[in-house]
């Protein structure tokens, strides 16, 4: 029976967690090349961490948006099925 190897699976790495780049959102931002450097990392990785000290504020503002997002959605299809009749 051959041996059974250890590889990382979906991209996580051998202990098991996720590999995605940590860094400061803030940092990169001041960096001339740092949008680059995001948007290289995303192309390659699918995500980014941001570990700085406002990583919560921005993480609040997507939750904003995402709940906004909702209440639309559900409005036009109200407004949609009560046309439809």
């Amino acid at each position: 029976m051959s041996e059974r190897k250890n590889w990382t699976h979906n991209g996580r790495d051998g202990v098991g967690n996720f590999r995605v780049r940590r860094v400061d959102l803030e940092d990169v931002e001041t960096d001339p090349n740092g949008v680059d450097y995001i948007r290289d990392d995303v192309r390659a990785g699918g995500a980014v961490a941001d570990t700085g000290a406002t990583a919560g504020e921005r993480a609040k503002e997507i939750e904003r948006s995402i709940q906004e997002n909702r209440e639309n959605v559900k409005r036009l299809a109200r407004r949609d099925d009560a046309g439809s009749h």
